[in-house]
């Protein structure tokens, strides 16, 4: 591998007295080669497609729980048109209970406009990977950084978490990626293209598995010595209040439940199997059934039956 050299002396002054940049790669990027854990995805056979479906299916989704679904989805559909050429209902059942299932119908759409305008290969480009529905400004970049190396920040919450703690010393990140967060991995970004890409791999590996953000493994991480928040005492975060994930008794819940309902079953689904699905409130079931609707994952037919979009 080429000598890595980040953007660091034209950086912004986040970085200004932050001496370890280089040194912060490097080590970063040594622990990954030894440590990282063998993912299909990261493989050198994987292609575009299987990277753009695993950065799909990875937003929200522990790893453990995507690799099944993944390896089943990539066998059934193993092209953007093998799947472009199914109905949108089918992207939904097969997606199972990953959940957020429009993520299933926004890849859907992605392999339909990739096979419509892209002769049916995932673009490189970082601005006509944006153009993909359901693509936005992190997915792009980890797609053309790890299916094609190209040279691209990849902010994920695990990354900027890394950064937050090393480089500002402050234990948890904004809750939205901020211009600080990007002039931060632009300065940190080394010039080559494929030292970039294993980089980015790399320290979004860190925060998912050693600086994570319940309890991070501090003494088995490479970049402990230069972490400003570990020199700091590991002070408590004293922002804004974290959102929690909670889920029981959510509209989420409900239509978790009302879809798999409909995913079990081939063909429409009457109206009181559905009722029986979600009893605890009226309100919220109706509620969730006619977002359902309204997203584009559920038809009506004939007023009192349901079934997948097609």
């Amino acid at each position: 591998m080429a000598e890595r050299t980040t953007g660091r002396g034209t950086g912004p002054t986040e970085l200004a007295d932050f001496e370890h940049g280089a040194e912060l790669v490097e080590r970063v990027v040594d622990w990954f080669r030894a440590e990282a854990r063998d993912l299909p995805w990261r493989r050198p056979d994987a292609s575009a497609w299987a990277v753009m479906v695993s950065e799909f299916m990875l937003q929200q989704t522990p790893v453990a729980r995507v690799l099944p679904v993944y390896e089943a989805w990539l066998a059934r559909w193993p092209t953007p048109a093998a799947l472009a050429a199914e109905p949108v209902g089918e992207a939904v059942r097969a997606w199972g209970r990953l959940g957020y299932p429009r993520r299933a119908q926004r890849l859907h759409a992605a392999a339909t406009a990739v096979e419509e305008a892209f002769d049916g290969t995932v673009p490189d480009a970082y601005d006509d990977l944006c153009a993909l529905p359901g693509v936005g400004e992190y997915t792009a970049g980890a797609i053309a950084s790890f299916a094609y190396k190209k040279r691209h920040i990849v902010l994920d919450t695990n990354v900027r978490r890394v950064l937050a703690r090393v480089v500002t010393g402050t234990e948890f990140p904004a809750a939205a990626t901020t211009p600080a967060d990007r002039r931060i991995a632009t300065a940190l970004l080394p010039q080559n293209a494929p030292d970039a890409a294993e980089w980015a791999a790399a320290s979004m590996e860190l925060g998912a598995v050693v600086c994570t953000a319940r309890a991070p493994r501090c003494d088995a991480c490479p970049v402990a010595k230069l972490c400003r928040w570990v020199a700091d005492g590991k002070p408590a975060y004293d922002g804004p209040p974290r959102r929690g994930q909670t889920y029981e008794g959510t509209d989420r819940q409900a239509r978790g439940r009302l879809l798999a309902v409909l995913r079990d079953t081939h063909g429409p689904v009457p109206r009181e199997e559905l009722e029986a699905a979600w009893t605890r409130d009226v309100t919220q079931r109706e509620r969730a059934l006619a977002s359902l609707v309204t997203d584009g994952l559920v038809t009506e037919v004939d007023g009192e039956m349901f079934a997948l979009a097609h």
